[in-house]
C-alpha cells in the first residue's frame, strides 16, 4: 500500500471499488469524467484492466470477488472476507475524502457497512436489485451511503419512497460503443466469408459462469451445424476468463472465435445475425448494436430453487424487462438444453420478421435509458460524486 497522502480540497482522494468485469467498465469511465472535471483528483482502491489503465493501482485483483451464485459462493467465503478485511484496513489507513463503490453489492455493502462510522462520504453506483427479488431488504440500505446512483429509470422512485437519496444518472451502455462495429473488418481480420452465420454467444464475464454454459453452448452448436454449416461462433470475453473459455472449447465441434478487444467486440456485433446471451447488461449491449438474440442462464440447481422463490418480476432479460413484455425468448435452467437453443437460434437467422420486430422493440426500450437532461451517464455520475466532495469541503471550512 502507498504510503499516506493527506487530501486537499485541490488534490482530493477517491476510494474507488469495482468487483467485476461490468463495474470496471463504469469505474474507469467514471474516473475518466472525474479527470476531466479536475485531473488532481486521485484514486485508490480495487479495480481491473480497465481501471488500471486509468492510473488505478489495485489493491489486490479484482478476479478474487467475482463469484456468483447462493451456493458457488460458499467456499470462497473465507477469502473473501479476507479481502473484506484488506479494503476496509485500507480505506481506515488512506481516510479518503470519499468511497465509490460499483456494484457487487454482496461485497461492496459490507465495506459500506463497515466503514460507516468514518465520517467518509460514500457513493453507490449501480443500485442493488432488490426490486427483482427480496425487496424487504432495501430496509437495510439507509445509512449505508449518502447517494445512491441508479441506472434504470424506474429505480429512482423505487429507492426514493424508501427515503433513499437517489439520482438516475443513465444507462452506460449507451456509452459502450456497441453500435460502432465494422463488419468488413471482422470478416477481414478473422478470416471469415462475408455472408456467414456470425453468431455471438455471450457465456458471462465471471469464472463462474462460463463453465457453466459453455459445455451446453458446444452441444448446442453441433446440432447447429447440421443445418448451417457456415455458422460462426464469437466469444467475446473479458481478459480475466479468456484462458478459461480457450479451454473449455478446445474439442469443440467448430473453433470459435475469442475477443477479447471491445472494438472487435464491437465488429463482431455488426456482422452477427444472431446472439444467444446470458441475461444482464450483454442484453442492452446487444440491443444497442441491433443483434436479434436469446437469453439463456443455467445455474446451481439449488441456487435456482432458491432464486425462483425470491424473484418478484415477470423477466430476467433487462430488454424484456425494460419493454414490459418478452421482446427476447428467454430460456432458462431446464430450458438451456441444446436442442432448445439450437432451435432458437436457427429462428432467429431464418424468421427476418422476428429480427425486425426485436430491432424495433430495442429502440424503445434504449431511448429510456437516457440520462437526465442528455448527459452522458459518466458524466451524471461524475457531477453527482463532484457535488458530495464540494458538499464535504465546504462543511469543513464552515466556522
Amino acid at each position: 500500500m502507498d504510503a499516506h497522502i493527506p487530501s486537499s480540497a485541490s488534490a482530493p482522494l477517491i476510494w474507488i471499488l469495482a468487483g467485476e468485469a461490468s463495474g470496471d467498465v463504469l469505474g474507469a469511465r467514471l474516473m475518466q469524467a472525474l479527470r476531466a472535471r479536475n485531473p488532481a483528483i486521485r484514486f485508490a482502491g480495487v479495480g481491473g484492466v480497465r481501471m488500471e489503465e486509468q492510473g488505478l493501482r489495485s489493491l489486490f485483483p479484482m478476479r478474487d470477488l467475482a463469484v456468483m451464485g447462493l451456493v458457488e459462493v460458499l467456499p470462497r467465503l473465507r477469502a473473501l472476507s479476507a479481502r473484506l478485511n484488506e479494503a476496509v484496513q485500507d480505506i481506515e489507513a488512506r481516510r479518503p475524502d470519499l468511497v465509490v463503490t460499483i456494484d457487487s453489492p454482496g461485497f461492496a455493502l459490507r465495506v459500506l457497512r463497515r466503514i460507516r462510522g468514518l465520517g467518509i462520504p460514500r457513493v453507490h453506483y449501480v443500485a442493488p436489485q432488490v426490486w427483482a427479488w427480496r425487496q424487504k431488504r432495501v430496509k437495510e440500505f439507509p445509512g449505508l451511503w449518502e447517494e445512491l446512483l441508479c441506472l434504470l429509470p424506474f429505480e429512482e422512485e423505487f429507492f426514493s419512497k424508501h427515503g433513499l437519496l437517489t439520482k438516475f444518472v443513465g444507462h452506460p451502455v449507451l456509452q459502450s460503443g456497441a453500435e460502432t462495429g465494422d463488419a468488413a473488418r471482422f470478416y477481414r481480420k478473422h478470416g471469415v466469408k462475408e455472408g456467414a452465420h456470425v453468431l455471438i454467444l455471450m457465456p458471462g464475464s465471471r469464472r463462474s459462469e462460463a463453465p457453466r454454459l459453455l459445455p451446453v453452448f458446444g452441444k448446442m452448436l453441433a446440432l447447429l451445424r447440421q443445418e448451417m454449416p457456415d455458422v460462426v461462433p464469437v466469444i467475446p470475453v473479458s481478459p480475466v476468463v479468456a484462458a478459461t473459455v480457450a479451454r473449455e472449447t478446445a474439442r469443440w465441434p467448430v473453433r470459435p472465435v475469442i475477443v477479447t478487444d471491445v472494438q472487435d467486440k464491437h465488429d463482431a456485433f455488426a456482422a452477427a445475425g444472431a446472439a444467444l446471451t446470458k441475461s444482464g447488461t450483454s442484453t442492452l449491449e446487444l440491443a444497442l448494436a441491433g443483434v436479434p438474440m436469446a437469453v439463456t442462464y443455467r445455474v446451481n440447481p439449488l441456487t435456482a430453487f432458491m432464486a425462483r422463490r425470491l424473484i418478484r418480476v415477470p423477466y430476467v432479460a433487462m430488454v424484456n424487462l425494460l419493454g414490459g413484455r418478452a421482446v427476447v425468448p428467454e430460456l432458462l435452467q431446464e430450458q438451456c438444453r441444446p436442442s432448445v437453443l439450437a432451435r432458437a437460434v436457427r429462428a432467429l437467422f431464418e424468421d427476418p420478421e422476428m429480427a425486425h420486430a426485436q430491432k424495433e422493440a430495442f429502440k424503445t426500450v434504449l431511448q429510456g435509458l437516457q440520462g437526465p437532461g442528455g448527459t452522458l451517464p459518466a458524466e451524471a455520475a461524475a457531477d453527482a460524486v463532484l457535488q458530495l466532495l464540494a458538499e464535504r469541503s465546504q462543511k469543513e471550512q464552515a466556522p
